[in-house]
């Protein structure tokens, strides 16, 4: 027994050495072991959400860079004619005169309500005229005429309604200058013979060209005729000047086919001066007839409120032979009464006439205007 006692204290004995001897170097081994590499099992499930992702997106394929073109050289730019700079330089006072002078005519004519201004308005007009002309050519009444232009707001603004009185004779002589003509013919009153309604479709390009179209009826008493009409116009710079060239058809059932030309030579003097040189002619194809016309005209508009106009006219005919009927001289003070819209005329005239072996023969017009203008 005691025998097998210190047997079994010499086995632990034994036992107890070698784990103090084996112990402290499994300690240390663990201790000096490397860390583990990067993508090792350890830090695996920190790196599955960008495997993840890098499964789910295609593979990205490789793009073939294109060979850059070299630009080509830049060259300077061609070196300007002499003749183009001089013309380039000479373009600039051109434009500015060349507008300068159609604003300039256009109020012109806009302030005496000239035929012109009527014609080729793109706004609204309404004119009212009470004349009474005294002395040779002259009746002693009152004469009403009147006129009205008026654009629609359709079709961009192209179509117009017209009303007016006597067309017909409107188409042959200018309503303006119907004062220094005699009337051959007296009316019985002082009312207007027939009245007019048209559709006037035009169409216009910035004070270079003008075009009108009109259809419509005449009323005359209980009778109802329809007439036709259209006009053309085209102005051009002629250096100083500004050429105007105007072109009329028209047919009426009293007149017949007829044709009338106006041609203008136009230039300021100086701002408050105008002179203007116009040669018309209208032929009527029943007559067999050019009624003729020459005038020289200088306006002076004096301020805001009223004009001076200068005039010298020869008028004649073609048949029987080409012959002159009539000379006149007439000077025209116009003011404007109240606003823009009542406007008083009175000219005196010295008319030689063929029927008087061209003595003079005195003759005084008076007007009250009343005109609406919308322009734009």
């Amino acid at each position: 027994m005691a025998f097998q006692t210190v047997r079994h204290c010499r086995l632990a004995a034994r036992m107890l050495v070698c784990a103090v001897l084996v112990l402290p170097r499994i300690s240390m081994g663990n201790d000096a072991d490397p860390p583990p590499p990067a993508g090792s099992q350890a830090e695996q499930p920190q790196s599955l959400p960008q495997q993840s992702q890098q499964q789910e997106s295609p593979p990205k394929k490789s793009k073939r860079t294109k060979p850059v073109k070299a630009s080509p050289p830049v060259l300077p730019p061609p070196a300007e004619e002499p003749l183009e700079s001089v013309l380039g330089v000479a373009d600039a006072p051109r434009d500015y005169l060349s507008d300068k002078l159609v604003g300039f005519v256009a109020s012109i004519d806009r302030f005496f309500a000239d035929d012109r201004h009527y014609q080729e308005t793109n706004g609204s007009v309404f004119q009212v005229d009470i004349t009474r002309v005294t002395g040779y050519g002259g009746e002693r009444r009152f004469v009403v005429a009147g006129r009205a232009n008026v654009s629609l707001p359709i079709a961009e603004e192209r179509l117009h309604l017209l009303l007016e009185t006597d067309p017909d004779r409107n188409a042959t002589v200018d309503p303006k200058q119907a004062q220094t003509q005699p009337l051959t013919q007296p009316r019985p009153t002082g009312t207007p013979k027939s009245y007019a309604a048209a559709l006037r479709y035009a169409k216009a390009e910035a004070e270079r060209w003008h075009f009108s179209a009109d259809a419509g009826l005449k009323f005359q008493g209980l009778n109802t005729s329809p007439f036709v009409r259209t006009r053309a116009s085209l102005a051009r710079p002629a250096g100083d000047w500004r050429m105007k060239l105007a072109e009329t058809l028209f047919w009426f059932n009293s007149t017949g086919a007829g044709e009338s030309t106006q041609l203008d030579f136009e230039r300021p003097i100086s701002e408050p001066l105008l002179l203007r040189a116009t040669s018309s002619a209208t032929w009527l194809h029943d007559q067999q007839n050019f009624d003729m016309r020459q005038d020289l005209t200088l306006f002076h508009k004096l301020d805001d409120r009223a004009a001076l106009l200068y005039q010298a006219s020869v008028i004649g005919v073609s048949r029987p032979q080409a012959q002159v009927m009539d000379c006149v001289l007439l000077m025209a003070y116009r003011y404007r009464l109240h606003r823009q819209w009542m406007y008083f005329d009175l000219s005196p005239q010295l008319h030689f006439p063929r029927d008087r072996d061209f003595r003079s023969s005195p003759a005084l017009s008076m007007r009250l205007e009343i005109l609406f203008d919308e322009t734009k």
